[in-house]
């Protein structure tokens, strides 16, 4: 009974509009009050969610996000994705995707990417003859490829939710070739599509241009490999890698481009502060949700029932893929990756799966629920960007959902894509 007071209380306020953390924490406090526990264990619980010093790294590489979307960075990636990649055909899109592999690699998050790339793209799009549907396909399902890449701070989340045990290092390795794959099939894509309405191509260049461009962006380009190369090497921890983060973004803004004025600067902390609050807010009551799927033993119950389904391996992992597109297209990504980690990853490992290949499942699982309605909040943005009703992106995005989805099989039935970087390191 306490299993339905649990989830029973959490769907209720989940569909009549209560914000996810209070669904978390309500449906949380009213189960420990049917247990008969002190309801004081919930608030400890929350307590002890967010009192985790590894999610030190989650503000600070949201501030240095924040620093770079409003210093000017996107534009000047922008610029050197055109010059790589404008000439293929319906270039614009082929850029849009190339600048979003930059980004993400400086902001890790497919919402600061959607904005900061799209609000740059969208409106150039449609100048040059685009459809604004096909602008804002491209714009959202590229935003994903920030999730993959290091800082994406949804791995720190993973790697919290899994016990704090794995290595924050492996996770931002683990997912650079997929992030990277899934570029390449967005591309791909992008082509079929474009060449099929014959959208326009602009001439390469040259290098010389190409040079310049390259020289314009480096300093924002240095962002990714102080981030990944200083926690790769051991040479600092991913919390410290996030201050250095936003030390240099300010640098950079400020000293360097001298795009980052005082009213850009409060904006952005503003910006970073609303954000970080409402991720740790979400985090705690969704540890107080962990903990007591936990105690009612619900993961143990789960593989029991799904090795009466079956013992196969891959028709596990794909029952386990399919329950978590269903459940990113109702909730958002934060709080699904605390809420499932502590589910899905005993189930997992014991059908042989390695813990760092389940995580970049995961992300990119939940990650294409960012981009699925009712609750996807990056296919939001991207329509907010472009101005266009949900329902007539919708119509136009199928393509794209689909190479999401031959990526995410891949990655999940070839192990080797995620465990093969980090092997390199170990």
């Amino acid at each position: 009974m306490e299993i339905w007071v649990l989830f029973g209380t959490f769907v209720v306020l989940l569909l009549i509009g209560t914000p996810v953390a209070f669904c978390l924490g309500v449906a949380s406090f009213a189960t420990i009050i049917y247990l008969g526990i002190p309801p004081v264990v919930v608030f400890q619980r929350l307590n002890s969610g967010v009192s985790v010093f590894a999610l030190m790294a989650i503000p600070f590489f949201i501030f240095a996000g924040e620093l770079m979307v409003r210093g000017d960075i996107a534009r000047r990636l922008v610029g050197l994705a055109g010059g790589m990649v404008g000439h293929i055909r319906g270039g614009l899109g082929q850029v849009n995707i190339m600048a979003s592999v930059m980004f993400g690699g400086i902001s890790g998050s497919a919402a600061a990417d959607a904005t900061a790339i799209g609000g740059i793209m969208i409106p150039q799009m449609r100048e040059r003859g685009y459809d604004v549907s096909y602008a804002v396909n491209v714009t959202v399902l590229a935003a994903l490829i920030a999730l993959m890449l290091p800082p994406s701070h949804n791995l720190i989340i993973y790697s919290i939710s899994a016990g704090g045990k794995l290595s924050i290092a492996d996770l931002f390795t683990a997912g650079i070739l997929p992030g990277l794959l899934l570029a390449l099939a967005l591309m791909i894509v992008a082509y079929w599509v474009a060449k099929r309405r014959n959208y326009p191509t602009v001439p390469f260049a040259g290098w010389g241009a190409l040079g310049g461009m390259f020289i314009n962006a480096f300093p924002g380009i240095m962002l990714i490999a102080i981030i990944f190369g200083g926690v790769r090497s051991g040479v600092f921890t991913a919390s410290e890698s996030s201050c250095i983060a936003a030390v240099y973004a300010i640098l950079v803004t400020v000293l360097g481009y001298r795009t980052m004025g005082w009213k850009e600067f409060v904006g952005a902390t503003f910006a970073a502060v609303r954000t970080t609050a409402m991720v740790l807010l979400v985090i705690g009551c969704a540890a107080a949700f962990g903990w007591l799927l936990a105690f009612l033993r619900i993961p143990t119950a789960l593989v029991e029932i799904l090795k009466h389904i079956s013992d196969n391996p891959l028709v596990i992992l794909l029952l386990i893929n399919l329950m978590l597109l269903m459940l990113g297209t109702f909730m958002d990504m934060s709080p699904l990756i605390v809420i499932t980690t502590p589910i899905f990853l005993p189930v997992a490992t014991a059908f042989g799966v390695d813990p760092i290949h389940f995580g970049v499942i995961l992300i990119l699982n939940l990650g294409i629920g960012l981009c699925t309605p009712p609750v996807g909040t990056v296919l939001f943005v991207g329509c907010a960007v472009g101005k266009i009703p949900v329902w007539e992106v919708i119509r136009t995005i199928w393509p794209f959902y689909g190479a999401a989805f031959v990526v995410l099989m891949m990655v999940t039935y070839i192990p080797f894509l995620s465990l093969w970087l980090p092997s390199l390191f170990h």
